[in-house]
Protein backbone atom coordinates (compact mmCIF):
# COMPACT_ATOMS: atom_id res chain seq x y z
CA UNK A 1 0.00 0.00 0.00
CA UNK A 2 1.39 3.74 -0.70
CA UNK A 3 1.91 6.21 2.13
CA UNK A 4 2.34 10.23 1.75
CA UNK A 5 4.29 12.38 3.31
CA UNK A 6 3.27 15.93 3.23
CA UNK A 7 6.28 18.34 2.05
CA UNK A 8 6.96 20.90 4.48
CA UNK A 9 10.32 21.58 4.57
CA UNK A 10 10.05 21.99 0.72
CA UNK A 11 6.91 24.47 0.88
CA UNK A 12 9.06 26.46 3.89
CA UNK A 13 11.67 26.88 1.95
CA UNK A 14 9.90 28.27 -1.24
CA UNK A 15 7.80 30.81 0.93
CA UNK A 16 10.28 31.92 2.78
CA UNK A 17 13.90 31.47 1.09
CA UNK A 18 12.11 31.89 -2.21
CA UNK A 19 9.25 33.91 -2.79
CA UNK A 20 10.62 35.61 0.82
CA UNK A 21 6.76 36.24 1.62
CA UNK A 22 7.34 38.20 4.91
CA UNK A 23 9.24 40.58 3.23
CA UNK A 24 6.78 41.06 0.31
CA UNK A 25 4.52 44.07 0.13
CA UNK A 26 1.64 41.75 -0.31
CA UNK A 27 -0.93 42.80 2.14
CA UNK A 28 -1.31 40.01 4.86
CA UNK A 29 2.22 38.40 3.92
CA UNK A 30 3.53 40.28 7.00
CA UNK A 31 1.90 37.80 8.93
CA UNK A 32 2.88 34.75 7.32
CA UNK A 33 5.90 34.18 10.05
CA UNK A 34 7.97 31.04 9.34
CA UNK A 35 6.58 29.59 12.98
CA UNK A 36 3.08 30.93 11.51
CA UNK A 37 3.18 28.71 8.20
CA UNK A 38 5.11 25.78 9.93
CA UNK A 39 2.01 25.35 12.00
CA UNK A 40 -0.58 25.47 9.69
CA UNK A 41 1.55 22.88 6.86
CA UNK A 42 2.49 20.71 9.63
CA UNK A 43 -1.45 20.31 11.02
CA UNK A 44 -2.56 20.00 7.55
CA UNK A 45 0.42 17.24 6.19
CA UNK A 46 -1.01 15.85 9.54
CA UNK A 47 -4.86 15.34 8.65
CA UNK A 48 -3.48 14.87 5.02
CA UNK A 49 -1.44 12.00 5.90
CA UNK A 50 -3.65 9.95 8.49
CA UNK A 51 -7.24 11.22 7.25
CA UNK A 52 -7.47 11.77 3.88
CA UNK A 53 -4.96 9.23 2.67
CA UNK A 54 -6.21 6.28 4.13
CA UNK A 55 -9.38 6.78 2.10
CA UNK A 56 -7.34 7.33 -1.51
CA UNK A 57 -8.26 3.87 -1.65
CA UNK A 58 -10.96 3.47 -0.37
CA UNK A 59 -13.15 5.51 -2.36
CA UNK A 60 -11.34 4.05 -5.55
CA UNK A 61 -12.39 1.04 -4.62
CA UNK A 62 -16.02 1.53 -3.98
CA UNK A 63 -16.88 4.47 -5.66
CA UNK A 64 -19.83 6.50 -5.62
CA UNK A 65 -23.34 4.96 -5.62
CA UNK A 66 -26.70 6.11 -6.75
CA UNK A 67 -29.39 5.55 -4.42
CA UNK A 68 -33.15 6.77 -5.26
CA UNK A 69 -31.59 9.82 -6.51
CA UNK A 70 -29.10 10.72 -3.46
CA UNK A 71 -25.10 9.81 -4.17
CA UNK A 72 -23.84 7.62 -1.14
CA UNK A 73 -20.06 8.69 -1.08
CA UNK A 74 -17.34 6.15 0.19
CA UNK A 75 -16.73 4.97 3.40
CA UNK A 76 -15.27 7.33 5.40
CA UNK A 77 -15.78 10.69 3.80
CA UNK A 78 -18.33 11.83 5.23
CA UNK A 79 -16.64 11.41 9.27
CA UNK A 80 -13.51 13.29 7.10
CA UNK A 81 -15.73 16.15 5.88
CA UNK A 82 -16.68 16.59 8.89
CA UNK A 83 -13.22 16.60 10.56
CA UNK A 84 -12.53 19.32 7.43
CA UNK A 85 -15.07 21.52 8.12
CA UNK A 86 -14.70 21.13 12.15
CA UNK A 87 -11.07 22.49 11.28
CA UNK A 88 -12.30 25.49 9.22
CA UNK A 89 -10.14 23.92 6.30
CA UNK A 90 -12.48 25.25 3.48
CA UNK A 91 -12.63 28.93 4.49
CA UNK A 92 -8.32 29.18 5.01
CA UNK A 93 -8.16 31.94 2.45
CA UNK A 94 -12.07 33.35 2.21
CA UNK A 95 -12.84 36.62 3.72
CA UNK A 96 -13.10 37.05 7.50
CA UNK A 97 -16.65 38.54 7.29
CA UNK A 98 -18.39 35.41 5.61
CA UNK A 99 -16.57 33.20 8.50
CA UNK A 100 -13.57 32.79 6.60
CA UNK A 101 -10.10 33.01 7.87
CA UNK A 102 -8.46 35.58 5.57
CA UNK A 103 -5.13 34.10 5.04
CA UNK A 104 -3.10 34.38 1.37
CA UNK A 105 -4.16 32.51 -0.97
CA UNK A 106 -0.60 31.22 -1.53
CA UNK A 107 -1.52 29.26 2.07
CA UNK A 108 -4.32 27.79 0.53
CA UNK A 109 -2.92 26.50 -2.69
CA UNK A 110 0.65 25.17 -0.80
CA UNK A 111 -2.52 22.99 1.67
CA UNK A 112 -4.62 22.05 -1.15
CA UNK A 113 -1.36 20.37 -2.88
CA UNK A 114 -1.08 18.48 0.55
CA UNK A 115 -5.09 17.24 0.29
CA UNK A 116 -5.16 16.61 -3.38
CA UNK A 117 -2.25 14.41 -3.54
CA UNK A 118 -3.57 12.53 -0.34
CA UNK A 119 -7.00 11.90 -1.81
CA UNK A 120 -7.76 14.01 -5.22
CA UNK A 121 -11.43 12.72 -5.26
CA UNK A 122 -12.21 13.62 -1.63
CA UNK A 123 -10.43 17.13 -2.32
CA UNK A 124 -12.34 18.18 -5.34
CA UNK A 125 -15.68 18.40 -2.95
CA UNK A 126 -14.08 21.36 -1.35
CA UNK A 127 -12.11 22.75 -4.25
CA UNK A 128 -15.06 22.94 -6.69
CA UNK A 129 -16.77 24.78 -4.10
CA UNK A 130 -14.30 27.26 -3.34
CA UNK A 131 -14.34 28.23 -6.99
CA UNK A 132 -18.34 28.61 -6.60
CA UNK A 133 -17.46 30.89 -3.73
CA UNK A 134 -15.27 32.51 -5.63
CA UNK A 135 -17.80 33.30 -8.46
CA UNK A 136 -20.69 34.77 -6.05
CA UNK A 137 -18.21 37.32 -4.05
CA UNK A 138 -17.08 38.86 -7.57
CA UNK A 139 -20.43 38.74 -9.38
CA UNK A 140 -23.21 38.28 -7.02
CA UNK A 141 -25.36 40.99 -5.12
CA UNK A 142 -24.81 42.01 -1.69
CA UNK A 143 -28.08 39.54 -0.49
CA UNK A 144 -26.54 36.37 -2.49
CA UNK A 145 -23.59 37.12 -0.76
CA UNK A 146 -25.14 37.54 2.39
CA UNK A 147 -27.39 34.02 1.54
CA UNK A 148 -25.07 31.70 -0.05
CA UNK A 149 -21.50 32.28 0.99
CA UNK A 150 -20.96 31.83 4.44
CA UNK A 151 -22.31 28.44 4.40
CA UNK A 152 -20.47 27.54 1.29
CA UNK A 153 -17.00 29.08 3.08
CA UNK A 154 -17.51 26.37 5.81
CA UNK A 155 -18.84 23.98 3.52
CA UNK A 156 -22.29 23.27 5.37
CA UNK A 157 -23.44 23.62 2.06
CA UNK A 158 -21.01 22.86 -1.28
CA UNK A 159 -21.04 23.88 -4.46
CA UNK A 160 -20.36 23.17 -8.14
CA UNK A 161 -19.98 24.17 -11.91
CA UNK A 162 -22.51 22.83 -14.35
CA UNK A 163 -21.81 24.09 -18.29
CA UNK A 164 -20.72 20.97 -20.43
CA UNK A 165 -23.87 19.31 -22.44
CA UNK A 166 -24.32 15.76 -24.28
CA UNK A 167 -24.09 17.93 -27.89
CA UNK A 168 -21.44 21.03 -26.62
CA UNK A 169 -18.32 20.89 -24.34
CA UNK A 170 -15.67 23.53 -25.60
CA UNK A 171 -18.26 25.03 -27.53
CA UNK A 172 -20.53 26.17 -25.21
CA UNK A 173 -22.26 28.65 -27.73
CA UNK A 174 -24.10 25.55 -28.90
CA UNK A 175 -25.92 24.48 -25.17
CA UNK A 176 -29.10 24.23 -25.24
CA UNK A 177 -30.35 24.52 -21.43
CA UNK A 178 -32.59 27.40 -20.88
CA UNK A 179 -33.79 29.91 -17.93
CA UNK A 180 -37.10 31.17 -18.65
CA UNK A 181 -37.95 34.71 -16.10
CA UNK A 182 -40.42 34.18 -13.69
CA UNK A 183 -42.87 36.82 -12.54
CA UNK A 184 -40.54 37.25 -8.74
CA UNK A 185 -37.43 37.80 -10.56
CA UNK A 186 -35.95 34.35 -10.19
CA UNK A 187 -35.50 31.87 -13.50
CA UNK A 188 -37.11 28.76 -14.65
CA UNK A 189 -34.24 26.40 -15.81
CA UNK A 190 -35.22 23.49 -18.31
CA UNK A 191 -32.20 20.98 -19.49
CA UNK A 192 -29.12 18.30 -18.73
CA UNK A 193 -25.87 18.96 -17.96
CA UNK A 194 -23.19 16.11 -17.63
CA UNK A 195 -19.65 15.33 -16.02
CA UNK A 196 -20.56 17.82 -13.38
CA UNK A 197 -17.54 16.93 -10.01
CA UNK A 198 -19.35 16.56 -6.60
CA UNK A 199 -22.96 17.10 -8.36
CA UNK A 200 -24.75 14.99 -5.79
CA UNK A 201 -23.84 14.18 -2.46
CA UNK A 202 -24.70 13.39 1.09
CA UNK A 203 -21.68 15.12 3.05
CA UNK A 204 -23.23 18.71 3.22
CA UNK A 205 -27.24 19.84 3.69
CA UNK A 206 -27.41 21.69 0.17
CA UNK A 207 -25.52 22.22 -3.03
CA UNK A 208 -25.50 24.90 -4.71
CA UNK A 209 -25.00 24.74 -8.64
CA UNK A 210 -23.86 27.75 -10.84
CA UNK A 211 -25.53 26.68 -14.20
CA UNK A 212 -25.04 28.80 -17.58
CA UNK A 213 -28.37 28.39 -19.75
CA UNK A 214 -29.94 30.32 -22.21
CA UNK A 215 -32.38 33.14 -21.78
CA UNK A 216 -34.66 32.81 -24.76
CA UNK A 217 -34.57 35.87 -27.20
CA UNK A 218 -30.81 36.47 -26.13
CA UNK A 219 -27.90 36.90 -28.48
CA UNK A 220 -27.05 34.32 -30.65
CA UNK A 221 -24.41 31.45 -29.68
CA UNK A 222 -21.82 32.37 -26.55
CA UNK A 223 -23.18 35.84 -26.16
CA UNK A 224 -26.37 34.33 -25.17
CA UNK A 225 -25.16 33.09 -22.14
CA UNK A 226 -26.35 33.58 -18.35
CA UNK A 227 -24.99 32.39 -14.92
CA UNK A 228 -27.56 31.77 -12.34
CA UNK A 229 -27.54 30.61 -8.64
CA UNK A 230 -29.43 27.07 -8.44
CA UNK A 231 -29.78 25.70 -4.73
CA UNK A 232 -30.90 21.62 -4.60
CA UNK A 233 -32.85 23.21 -1.83
CA UNK A 234 -34.53 26.29 -1.94
CA UNK A 235 -33.34 28.35 1.03
CA UNK A 236 -35.82 30.50 2.87
CA UNK A 237 -35.43 34.22 3.82
CA UNK A 238 -34.22 33.24 7.59
CA UNK A 239 -31.33 31.12 5.83
CA UNK A 240 -33.27 27.50 6.85
CA UNK A 241 -33.69 25.37 3.47
CA UNK A 242 -37.62 24.85 2.33
CA UNK A 243 -38.39 23.00 -0.69
CA UNK A 244 -36.34 20.19 -2.66
CA UNK A 245 -35.81 21.75 -6.33
CA UNK A 246 -36.17 20.93 -9.92
CA UNK A 247 -32.77 19.38 -10.30
CA UNK A 248 -31.45 15.31 -9.75
CA UNK A 249 -28.64 13.51 -10.66
CA UNK A 250 -30.04 10.86 -12.98
CA UNK A 251 -26.76 9.07 -13.47
CA UNK A 252 -23.20 8.76 -11.87
CA UNK A 253 -20.57 8.26 -15.23
CA UNK A 254 -18.10 5.33 -14.83
CA UNK A 255 -15.25 6.53 -14.90
CA UNK A 256 -11.23 5.43 -15.45
CA UNK A 257 -10.23 6.95 -12.20
CA UNK A 258 -11.07 9.55 -9.54
CA UNK A 259 -13.98 6.90 -8.67
CA UNK A 260 -14.46 8.92 -5.13
CA UNK A 261 -16.06 11.55 -6.39
CA UNK A 262 -19.14 11.62 -7.93
CA UNK A 263 -19.43 12.98 -11.67
CA UNK A 264 -22.83 13.50 -12.45
CA UNK A 265 -25.35 13.99 -15.24
CA UNK A 266 -28.06 16.60 -13.48
CA UNK A 267 -31.42 17.38 -15.08
CA UNK A 268 -32.96 20.63 -14.77
CA UNK A 269 -36.82 20.19 -14.89
CA UNK A 270 -38.48 23.99 -14.04
CA UNK A 271 -35.47 24.48 -11.37
CA UNK A 272 -36.11 27.79 -9.74
CA UNK A 273 -32.70 29.85 -10.04
CA UNK A 274 -31.29 33.57 -9.76
CA UNK A 275 -28.94 35.42 -12.02
CA UNK A 276 -25.61 35.54 -11.19
CA UNK A 277 -23.98 39.07 -12.86
CA UNK A 278 -25.54 40.59 -15.49
CA UNK A 279 -27.65 38.89 -18.25
CA UNK A 280 -25.91 36.94 -21.64
CA UNK A 281 -22.81 37.92 -19.33
CA UNK A 282 -22.42 34.47 -17.90
CA UNK A 283 -19.03 33.49 -19.41
CA UNK A 284 -17.13 36.32 -17.55
CA UNK A 285 -18.95 35.35 -14.58
CA UNK A 286 -18.14 31.69 -14.98
CA UNK A 287 -14.58 32.33 -15.48
CA UNK A 288 -13.78 33.38 -12.17
CA UNK A 289 -14.64 30.07 -11.25
CA UNK A 290 -12.82 28.10 -14.53
CA UNK A 291 -9.58 30.21 -14.42
CA UNK A 292 -9.58 29.09 -10.45
CA UNK A 293 -10.42 25.62 -11.30
CA UNK A 294 -7.56 25.78 -13.91
CA UNK A 295 -5.08 26.76 -11.40
CA UNK A 296 -6.64 23.89 -8.90
CA UNK A 297 -6.41 21.26 -12.18
CA UNK A 298 -2.45 22.18 -12.50
CA UNK A 299 -1.90 22.13 -8.87
CA UNK A 300 -3.86 18.20 -9.18
CA UNK A 301 -0.99 17.18 -12.03
CA UNK A 302 1.63 18.04 -9.48
CA UNK A 303 -0.01 16.61 -6.49
CA UNK A 304 -0.42 13.18 -8.29
CA UNK A 305 3.19 12.96 -9.45
CA UNK A 306 4.37 14.32 -6.28
CA UNK A 307 2.73 11.59 -4.16
CA UNK A 308 4.09 9.11 -7.04
CA UNK A 309 7.49 10.15 -7.06
CA UNK A 310 7.23 9.19 -3.24
CA UNK A 311 6.76 6.03 -3.24
CA UNK A 312 8.10 4.97 -6.57
CA UNK A 313 11.78 6.66 -4.31
CA UNK A 314 10.31 4.08 -1.10
CA UNK A 315 10.62 1.34 -3.94
CA UNK A 316 13.59 1.84 -5.62
CA UNK A 317 15.49 1.81 -2.16
CA UNK A 318 13.85 -1.34 -1.33
CA UNK A 319 13.85 -3.68 -4.20
CA UNK A 320 16.57 -5.97 -5.10
CA UNK A 321 17.34 -6.48 -8.78
CA UNK A 322 20.66 -6.89 -10.12
CA UNK A 323 24.50 -5.68 -10.07
CA UNK A 324 25.40 -2.30 -9.82
CA UNK A 325 28.08 -2.61 -13.07
CA UNK A 326 30.48 -0.77 -11.08
CA UNK A 327 30.49 -3.04 -8.06
CA UNK A 328 28.04 -4.46 -5.71
CA UNK A 329 26.45 -1.86 -3.28
CA UNK A 330 24.56 -4.87 -1.07
CA UNK A 331 27.53 -7.53 -1.06
CA UNK A 332 25.87 -9.10 1.79
CA UNK A 333 22.56 -9.50 -0.17
CA UNK A 334 21.12 -11.50 -2.96
CA UNK A 335 21.28 -8.03 -5.38
CA UNK A 336 21.48 -4.48 -5.10
CA UNK A 337 18.88 -1.93 -4.81
CA UNK A 338 17.07 -0.71 -8.35
CA UNK A 339 17.97 2.39 -6.91
CA UNK A 340 21.87 2.03 -7.62
CA UNK A 341 20.72 1.51 -11.68
CA UNK A 342 21.27 4.67 -13.80
CA UNK A 343 18.00 4.48 -15.65
CA UNK A 344 16.31 4.50 -12.51
CA UNK A 345 18.05 7.18 -11.20
CA UNK A 346 17.40 8.78 -14.66
CA UNK A 347 13.84 8.34 -14.07
CA UNK A 348 13.49 9.72 -10.67
CA UNK A 349 15.43 12.74 -11.30
CA UNK A 350 13.20 13.52 -14.24
CA UNK A 351 9.84 13.21 -11.39
CA UNK A 352 12.30 14.72 -8.53
CA UNK A 353 13.24 17.71 -10.78
CA UNK A 354 9.58 18.00 -11.84
CA UNK A 355 7.89 18.07 -8.79
CA UNK A 356 9.55 20.48 -6.92
CA UNK A 357 9.85 22.99 -10.07
CA UNK A 358 6.53 22.34 -10.29
CA UNK A 359 5.93 23.06 -6.73
CA UNK A 360 7.57 26.35 -7.12
CA UNK A 361 5.62 27.24 -10.27
CA UNK A 362 2.36 26.81 -8.63
CA UNK A 363 2.97 28.64 -5.51
CA UNK A 364 4.13 31.38 -7.26
CA UNK A 365 1.97 31.69 -9.68
CA UNK A 366 -0.21 31.91 -6.03
CA UNK A 367 1.66 34.70 -5.28
CA UNK A 368 0.76 36.85 -8.05
CA UNK A 369 -3.04 36.31 -7.49
CA UNK A 370 -2.56 37.00 -3.88
CA UNK A 371 -0.50 40.50 -5.76
CA UNK A 372 -2.94 40.97 -8.03
CA UNK A 373 -6.40 40.41 -5.73
CA UNK A 374 -4.89 41.85 -2.58
CA UNK A 375 -2.79 44.38 -4.19
CA UNK A 376 -4.60 45.33 -7.00
CA UNK A 377 -1.92 45.09 -8.99
CA UNK A 378 -2.66 45.26 -12.84
CA UNK A 379 0.66 43.68 -13.83
CA UNK A 380 0.39 40.72 -11.55
CA UNK A 381 -3.09 40.13 -12.96
CA UNK A 382 -2.13 40.31 -16.51
CA UNK A 383 0.88 37.79 -15.65
CA UNK A 384 -1.38 35.46 -13.97
CA UNK A 385 -4.11 35.74 -16.63
CA UNK A 386 -1.06 34.80 -19.39
CA UNK A 387 0.74 31.74 -17.33
CA UNK A 388 -3.32 29.88 -16.18
CA UNK A 389 -2.94 28.14 -19.18
CA UNK A 390 0.60 27.34 -18.55
CA UNK A 391 0.27 26.23 -15.34
CA UNK A 392 -2.78 24.07 -16.30
CA UNK A 393 -1.60 22.41 -19.42
CA UNK A 394 2.44 21.92 -18.51
CA UNK A 395 1.83 20.49 -14.86
CA UNK A 396 -1.21 18.02 -16.07
CA UNK A 397 0.58 17.08 -18.96
CA UNK A 398 3.96 16.49 -16.99
CA UNK A 399 2.52 15.46 -13.99
CA UNK A 400 0.79 12.21 -15.62
CA UNK A 401 4.01 11.44 -17.24
CA UNK A 402 5.76 11.60 -14.30
CA UNK A 403 3.12 9.10 -12.89
CA UNK A 404 3.76 6.66 -15.70
CA UNK A 405 7.50 7.22 -14.76
CA UNK A 406 6.92 5.94 -10.92
CA UNK A 407 4.50 3.33 -12.16
CA UNK A 408 7.18 2.09 -14.75
CA UNK A 409 9.71 1.80 -11.48
CA UNK A 410 7.77 -0.70 -10.06
CA UNK A 411 8.19 -2.65 -13.23
CA UNK A 412 4.93 -5.28 -13.34
CA UNK A 413 4.09 -4.60 -9.23
CA UNK A 414 3.24 -1.13 -11.17
CA UNK A 415 0.25 -2.59 -12.74
CA UNK A 416 -0.93 -4.70 -10.08
CA UNK A 417 -3.46 -2.64 -7.85
CA UNK A 418 -2.69 -3.30 -4.34
CA UNK A 419 0.79 -1.39 -4.89
CA UNK A 420 -1.18 1.96 -5.75
CA UNK A 421 0.23 2.96 -8.39
CA UNK A 422 -2.35 2.20 -10.82
CA UNK A 423 -4.59 4.93 -9.21
CA UNK A 424 -2.33 8.06 -9.02
CA UNK A 425 -2.21 7.33 -13.28
CA UNK A 426 -5.85 7.01 -13.05
CA UNK A 427 -6.64 9.97 -11.25
CA UNK A 428 -3.46 12.23 -12.63
CA UNK A 429 -5.01 11.46 -16.13
CA UNK A 430 -8.51 13.36 -15.63
CA UNK A 431 -6.60 16.53 -15.19
CA UNK A 432 -5.47 16.99 -18.50
CA UNK A 433 -9.14 16.84 -19.96
CA UNK A 434 -11.28 18.62 -17.84
CA UNK A 435 -11.69 22.52 -17.31
CA UNK A 436 -10.78 22.52 -20.43
CA UNK A 437 -8.52 19.88 -22.32
CA UNK A 438 -4.90 20.83 -23.13
CA UNK A 439 -4.88 21.29 -26.68
CA UNK A 440 -7.86 24.16 -25.82
CA UNK A 441 -5.02 25.50 -23.05
CA UNK A 442 -2.68 25.80 -26.05
CA UNK A 443 -5.03 27.17 -28.44
CA UNK A 444 -5.98 29.88 -25.68
CA UNK A 445 -2.24 30.86 -24.96
CA UNK A 446 -1.50 31.14 -28.55
CA UNK A 447 -4.40 32.29 -30.26
CA UNK A 448 -5.59 34.84 -27.50
CA UNK A 449 -3.40 35.18 -24.35
CA UNK A 450 0.00 35.71 -26.53
CA UNK A 451 -1.31 39.24 -28.01
CA UNK A 452 -3.46 40.15 -25.04
CA UNK A 453 -3.04 44.09 -24.47
CA UNK A 454 -0.88 44.36 -27.21
CA UNK A 455 1.32 41.17 -26.47
CA UNK A 456 2.32 43.29 -23.09
CA UNK A 457 1.78 40.83 -20.87
CA UNK A 458 4.22 38.06 -22.69
CA UNK A 459 6.99 41.27 -23.32
CA UNK A 460 6.63 41.25 -19.32
CA UNK A 461 7.49 37.66 -18.43
CA UNK A 462 10.32 37.96 -21.13
CA UNK A 463 11.58 41.64 -19.20
CA UNK A 464 11.22 39.49 -15.60
CA UNK A 465 13.91 36.65 -16.91
CA UNK A 466 16.06 39.09 -18.49
CA UNK A 467 15.81 41.15 -15.52
CA UNK A 468 16.65 38.01 -13.43
CA UNK A 469 19.69 36.83 -15.70
CA UNK A 470 21.39 40.37 -15.35
CA UNK A 471 20.74 40.76 -11.39
CA UNK A 472 22.18 37.44 -11.14
CA UNK A 473 25.04 36.55 -13.47
CA UNK A 474 28.50 37.41 -13.53
CA UNK A 475 28.83 36.99 -9.95
CA UNK A 476 29.75 33.16 -9.83
CA UNK A 477 30.86 31.11 -12.71
CA UNK A 478 29.96 27.75 -11.58
CA UNK A 479 26.42 29.72 -11.14
CA UNK A 480 26.54 31.05 -14.66
CA UNK A 481 27.57 27.77 -16.03
CA UNK A 482 25.00 25.54 -14.41
CA UNK A 483 21.74 27.82 -14.03
CA UNK A 484 22.43 31.44 -15.71
CA UNK A 485 23.19 30.50 -19.06
CA UNK A 486 20.89 28.02 -19.78
CA UNK A 487 17.83 29.88 -18.28
CA UNK A 488 19.35 33.00 -21.03
CA UNK A 489 18.68 29.84 -24.26
CA UNK A 490 15.81 28.40 -23.32
CA UNK A 491 14.50 31.90 -23.17
CA UNK A 492 16.30 32.93 -26.31
CA UNK A 493 13.81 29.82 -27.55
CA UNK A 494 10.28 31.42 -26.29
CA UNK A 495 11.18 34.52 -27.65
CA UNK A 496 11.91 33.07 -31.12
CA UNK A 497 8.94 30.85 -31.31
CA UNK A 498 6.95 34.16 -30.40
CA UNK A 499 8.73 36.09 -33.19
CA UNK A 500 7.40 33.27 -35.49
CA UNK A 501 3.66 33.25 -34.89
CA UNK A 502 4.04 36.88 -35.21
CA UNK A 503 5.63 36.47 -38.32
CA UNK A 504 3.38 33.31 -39.68
CA UNK A 505 0.24 33.81 -37.73
CA UNK A 506 -2.21 36.67 -39.84
CA UNK A 507 -0.96 35.16 -42.81
CA UNK A 508 -1.07 31.22 -41.86
CA UNK A 509 -3.10 30.85 -38.91
CA UNK A 510 -2.93 27.30 -38.77
CA UNK A 511 1.12 27.67 -38.63
CA UNK A 512 1.08 29.34 -35.21
CA UNK A 513 -1.97 26.83 -34.39
CA UNK A 514 -0.06 23.42 -35.05
CA UNK A 515 2.87 24.87 -32.73
CA UNK A 516 0.58 25.83 -30.02
CA UNK A 517 1.15 22.59 -27.48
CA UNK A 518 4.97 22.60 -28.20
CA UNK A 519 4.40 26.26 -27.39
CA UNK A 520 3.12 25.60 -24.15
CA UNK A 521 5.22 23.12 -23.17
CA UNK A 522 8.21 24.90 -24.04
CA UNK A 523 6.71 28.54 -21.84
CA UNK A 524 6.20 25.66 -18.82
CA UNK A 525 9.99 24.68 -19.51
CA UNK A 526 11.25 28.15 -19.08
CA UNK A 527 8.68 28.96 -16.20
CA UNK A 528 10.25 25.55 -13.84
CA UNK A 529 14.00 26.72 -15.42
CA UNK A 530 13.03 30.00 -14.23
CA UNK A 531 11.98 28.49 -10.68
CA UNK A 532 15.29 26.36 -10.25
CA UNK A 533 17.32 29.26 -11.21
CA UNK A 534 15.59 31.73 -8.03
CA UNK A 535 15.59 28.36 -5.86
CA UNK A 536 19.38 27.59 -6.60
CA UNK A 537 20.15 31.29 -5.81
CA UNK A 538 18.26 30.61 -2.31
CA UNK A 539 20.05 27.08 -1.43
CA UNK A 540 23.72 28.77 -2.55
CA UNK A 541 22.99 31.85 -0.47
CA UNK A 542 21.81 29.33 2.36
CA UNK A 543 25.03 27.49 2.43
CA UNK A 544 27.07 30.09 2.09
CA UNK A 545 25.22 32.15 5.30
CA UNK A 546 26.02 28.87 7.29
CA UNK A 547 22.93 27.12 7.16
CA UNK A 548 22.52 23.77 9.47
CA UNK A 549 20.25 21.75 7.04
CA UNK A 550 23.56 21.76 4.44
CA UNK A 551 21.72 18.43 3.02
CA UNK A 552 18.69 19.87 1.53
CA UNK A 553 20.35 22.73 0.28
CA UNK A 554 23.09 20.29 -1.58
CA UNK A 555 20.31 18.17 -2.30
CA UNK A 556 18.47 21.16 -3.92
CA UNK A 557 21.48 22.49 -6.15
CA UNK A 558 21.63 18.61 -8.03
CA UNK A 559 18.09 18.52 -8.81
CA UNK A 560 18.45 22.21 -10.09
CA UNK A 561 21.70 21.07 -12.42
CA UNK A 562 19.97 18.02 -13.30
CA UNK A 563 17.17 20.02 -14.71
CA UNK A 564 18.78 22.96 -16.41
CA UNK A 565 21.16 20.25 -17.70
CA UNK A 566 18.82 17.38 -18.91
CA UNK A 567 15.47 18.78 -18.86
CA UNK A 568 15.49 22.58 -19.93
CA UNK A 569 17.00 21.71 -23.48
CA UNK A 570 14.07 20.26 -24.37
CA UNK A 571 12.84 24.16 -25.33
CA UNK A 572 15.37 23.42 -28.76
CA UNK A 573 13.46 20.88 -29.46
CA UNK A 574 10.08 22.25 -28.89
CA UNK A 575 11.58 25.47 -31.43
CA UNK A 576 12.39 23.26 -33.80
CA UNK A 577 8.76 21.56 -34.01
CA UNK A 578 7.08 24.99 -33.95
CA UNK A 579 9.58 26.47 -36.66
CA UNK A 580 8.54 23.21 -39.19
CA UNK A 581 5.28 24.85 -39.58
CA UNK A 582 1.92 23.34 -40.25
CA UNK A 583 2.43 21.59 -43.89
CA UNK A 584 3.13 18.30 -42.12
CA UNK A 585 0.63 18.43 -40.11
CA UNK A 586 -2.35 19.41 -42.53
CA UNK A 587 -0.90 17.31 -45.44
CA UNK A 588 -3.06 14.34 -44.93
CA UNK A 589 -6.82 14.97 -46.37
CA UNK A 590 -9.26 14.60 -43.77
CA UNK A 591 -10.86 11.75 -45.75
CA UNK A 592 -7.33 9.76 -45.61
CA UNK A 593 -7.49 9.14 -42.12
Amino acid sequence: MPSYTAPIDDMQFLLHDVLEVTGSDVPGYGDLEREFTAAILEEAGKISAEVLHPLNVVGDRQGCRLENGVVRTPDGFRDAFDQLRNGGWPGLDMPQQYGGQGMPYVMNSAVGEMFSAANQSFAMYQGLTHGAVAAILTHGTDAQKDMFVPKMVSCEWTGTMNLTEPQCGTDLGLMRTKAEPQDDGSYALTGQKIFISSGEHDMAENIIHLVLAKIPGGPEGIKGVSLFIVPKFLVNEDGSLGDRNGVVCSSLEDKMGIHGNATCVMDYDGATGWLLGEEHKGMRAMFTMMNEARLGVGMQGLAQAAIAYQNAVDYAKDRLQGRDVTGAKNPDGPADPIIVHPDIRRSLMDQRSFVEGGRAFLLWGASLIDRAHRGEDTEADGLISLLTPVIKGFLTDEGFDMTVKAQQVYGGHGYIEEWGMSQFVRDARIAMIYEGANGIQALDLVGRKLALDGGKHMMGFIDLVKGWIKENGGQDDAFDRDFVEPLKKASKDLQAAGMYFMAQGMKNPNAALAGSTDFLHLFGHVCLGLMWARMAKASRDALAAGASDTAFHEAKLTTGRYYMARRLRATALHLARIESGADAVMALDADQF
